[in-house]
């Protein structure tokens, strides 16, 4: 991680800025960009976030979300100018330049300074300044970290706290994983000093689902959960057709593969979805079992030890037969993690 001074150097006088997170934003990477936007643009600098793809409704209520150009065939051009244009780009709860499709090759020939601040494992080496921090719980803790860093925790208002709180919150799993530090519950006292109302910012994240939702999690539970004792796993897939009937949005599978995790005894859960261009996957562990590693070895991806993400081009029926012939090799490894 470079030193702050780097970072204060940089940010000294009113610049061109760009924010981008990865494709499909959670709450950490929608949150961690329009915190640091918000201070950013506090501090004099022009500030435009760009997200590469949509993100689910329920997190549209963070300031500074009505200013967000989400990229698209339609503005490439106006993307590609601001990317151009842009003295900083800053690249929030991503490593990898992949993660954000075509954007990414416009940033790797940008000539604005890149500035990297993330907390997964294994980063690309694209970035000019790097303020990765692995034990970080969220990106967003990260963020307040270098504001706080660089004196100026006081330009923290209630709407930038609420973005930064919101991506605490869930990547902590509300303070439920191991990664919920010290420091994360300190970031929170200061933002409950401020007026953050977090009881709200958890009602508008976790409880805005549609009826149509709802339903969509009742059928996944009741008849695509496949639970194998034998390797202390369990998996949901879901057949695009599947989407289509419940009408399915960005972010209504979000979460979803965690209650395949919450099963008494099992240790490694996955949610295998084809999403018709390709099969996405999300994984989830507890313990000592790597999902990273499990995701890096066999579906081309990765994320933290015990939440990561995949891909695959093959069909959905053949994935899950890949990732069922997987678990064999790793028996050992996964009645052992389900012993401690």
């Amino acid at each position: 991680m470079h030193n702050i001074n780097a970072l204060q150097a940089l940010l000294q006088e009113p610049k061109e800025v760009m924010i981008t997170t990865h494709h499909k934003p959670d709450a950490d990477a929608l949150g961690s960009s329009l915190g640091l936007a918000g201070y950013l643009k506090k501090k004099g600098h022009r500030v435009t976030v760009i997200t590469p793809s949509d993100y689910p409704d329920f997190l549209n209520w963070m300031e500074g979300n009505d200013d967000v150009i989400v990229y698209s065939d339609k503005n490439d051009a106006l993307v590609q100018r601001i990317i151009s244009e842009s003295q900083v780009i800053f690249c929030l709860d991503f490593n990898t330049l992949s993660r954000i499709n075509e954007m990414g090759e416009y940033i790797r020939q940008a000539k604005g300074t890149k500035v990297l601040i993330d907390h997964h494992l294994e980063p690309e080496n694209f970035a000019d300044l790097d303020y990765a921090n692995t034990s970080a719980a969220a990106t967003a803790e990260i963020v307040y970290d270098l504001i706080k860093a660089m004196g100026d925790a006081a330009l923290i208002d209630t709407g930038i706290g609420e973005s930064l709180y919101a991506g605490i919150m869930t990547d902590t799993g509300s303070f439920r994983h191991p990664s919920t530090s010290k420091n994360v519950h300190l970031i929170i006292a200061d933002l409950l000093q401020i007026g953050v109302q977090t009881s709200n910012i958890h009602r508008l994240i976790y409880d805005s689902s549609t009826e149509l939702r709802l339903r969509f999690l009742g059928y996944a539970l009741k008849d695509k959960l496949v639970v194998l004792q034998e390797y202390c796993t369990a998996y949901i897939s879901i057949t695009a057709e599947e989407l289509k009937a419940y009408n399915s949005k960005t972010g209504d599978t979000e979460g979803l593969v965690n209650y395949a995790l919450s099963i008494e005894g099992i240790v490694f859960a996955a949610l295998i979805i084809d999403r018709t261009q390709a099969v996405k996957m999300s994984f989830r562990s507890v313990g000592n079992f790597s999902a990273n590693e499990f995701a890096r070895a066999h579906f081309n991806g990765g994320g933290h030890k015990n939440a990561a993400g995949g891909i695959s081009m093959d069909t959905l029926e053949a994935t899950v037969q890949k990732f069922e012939s997987l678990l064999p090799q790793y028996k050992d490894q996964l009645q052992q993690a389900a012993t401690k």
